[in-house]
C-alpha cells in the first residue's frame, strides 16, 4: 500500500467518524464545530479526487457560510438548549428514529450499488460541444451553458432565502437595519484584522472569480470571500449594514438574477432556446452574467448572515 492510499483511507475513516460524532453530539455548539471540521475534511477529499471547483465551493459555502450560520443559530438557541435536553425523547422514539435513519442509509447504499456499470453519462456530448462555449473550465461551461437553468434558479433561491430571513423581523422594524450594531476596541486585534485582511481578501475574491472561466473558481466562491471580508469589517465596528429599504441595496440584490433572466430571454429570441447563446457570443454573455451575479451574490450571502431587520435606520 502506497503512502497516498494510506492517506486516503485514513482521511475517509476520519470523515466517517467525525460525521457520526457530529450527529451524536448533544451540545448544539459542539455539533456545529464538528460540522465545520467535517466540511473542511470534505474539502480535502475533493482535492484528493481532483475536484478543485467542488473543493472551493465546499470550503466557501458548505463549511464556511453554512458553518457561520449554524454557529449563530446555536448561539441564539443556547438559552433554550437546557430545556430541550431536559425533554429528551423516550427510548422508543429514539429507537424509531434510529431505525428510520438506518432504513434511509440502506436505501441510499442500495441505490448507489445498483447503478449500472458503466454509469450513464453525458460526458462525451459535453466534451464534443464544450469548445462552442469558449470557456476553458469545464465546470463553468456545464454550469453556465449546459445546465444554466439550474444555476439561474440557485441564484434566485439564495435571494428568496434572504427575503425569508428578512420576513422574520417584527413589522415595526421593516425597512430598518438588520442585525445588531457591533462596537469593538479600535486598538484591538479584531479591528487590526478588519483593517488589514479586507484589501487582501478583495484581491483574492476577485481573482478567484476572474479565473473561473478557465481555472477552478467562480462567482459563488469569489462572492463568499467578498461577503466574509465585509462581515469582518462589520464585526469590528468599521462598517454597518444598510437599511433593507435602501433603493441601491435592492438594485444590487436583484441585478444579477435579472441580468441572468434577460440573457435567457435574449437566447429565446436569437438562439431558439431560453438561455441559449448565439454562435460566437457564448463566452461574452457568460461573463456578463457572472459579473452581474458577483455583487448580487456577495451582498445576498452577507445579509443572510446578518439577520432580519431590527434597528432604527438612523
Amino acid at each position: 500500500m502506497s503512502l497516498t492510499d494510506a492517506f486516503s483511507i485514513g482521511l475517509a475513516l476520519v470523515v466517517v467518524g467525525l460525521a457520526l460524532w457530529t450527529v451524536a453530539a448533544r451540545d448544539a455548539f459542539a455539533a456545529v464545530v464538528g460540522f465545520v471540521a467535517y466540511g473542511m475534511l470534505l474539502t480535502l477529499v475533493w482535492v484528493r479526487l481532483d475536484g478543485f471547483d467542488v473543493a472551493l465551493t465546499e470550503a466557501a459555502l458548505g463549511s464556511g457560510l453554512t458553518g457561520a450560520m449554524l454557529i449563530r443559530a446555536a448561539g441564539r438557541l443556547r438559552d433554550t438548549e437546557a430545556t430541550a435536553n431536559a425533554e429528551r425523547p423516550g427510548a422508543l422514539i429514539r429507537l424509531m428514529a434510529a431505525l428510520a435513519a438506518g432504513a434511509v442509509t440502506a436505501a441510499l447504499a442500495f441505490a448507489v450499488l445498483a447503478l449500472p456499470d458503466p454509469a450513464p453519462t453525458l460526458a462525451p456530448q459535453v466534451a464534443a460541444n464544450i469548445e462552442s462555449t469558449g470557456v476553458g473550465n469545464p465546470i463553468t461551461a456545464v454550469l453556465m451553458a449546459f445546465r444554466a437553468t439550474d444555476t439561474m434558479l440557485e441564484a434566485i433561491v439564495v435571494l428568496l432565502a434572504l427575503i425569508g430571513v428578512w420576513s422574520l423581523g417584527p413589522d415595526r422594524a421593516w425597512g430598518a437595519r438588520p442585525g445588531p450594531r457591533y462596537r469593538a476596541d479600535p486598538d484591538g486585534g479584531l479591528a487590526y484584522l478588519a483593517r488589514t485582511l479586507p484589501p487582501v481578501g478583495l484581491v483574492v475574491g476577485v481573482y478567484i472569480f476572474w479565473i473561473g472561466a478557465d481555472l477552478p473558481g467562480g462567482k459563488f466562491q469569489g462572492a463568499t470571500i467578498l461577503a466574509a471580508m465585509w462581515l469582518l469589517a462589520r464585526m469590528a465596528g468599521l462598517a454597518d449594514a444598510p437599511p433593507v429599504s435602501s433603493g441601491w441595496l435592492r438594485v444590487a440584490l436583484v441585478a444579477g438574477p435579472l441580468t441572468f433572466l434577460a440573457v435567457g430571454a435574449a437566447g429565446a429570441l436569437y438562439a431558439g432556446a431560453f438561455l441559449g447563446y448565439p454562435e460566437g457570443y457564448a463566452k461574452p454573455l457568460i461573463k456578463v452574467v457572472e459579473w452581474a451575479l458577483l455583487p448580487s451574490l456577495a451582498t445576498t450571502l452577507a445579509l443572510i448572515l446578518v439577520g432580519p431587520p431590527e434597528r432604527d435606520p438612523g
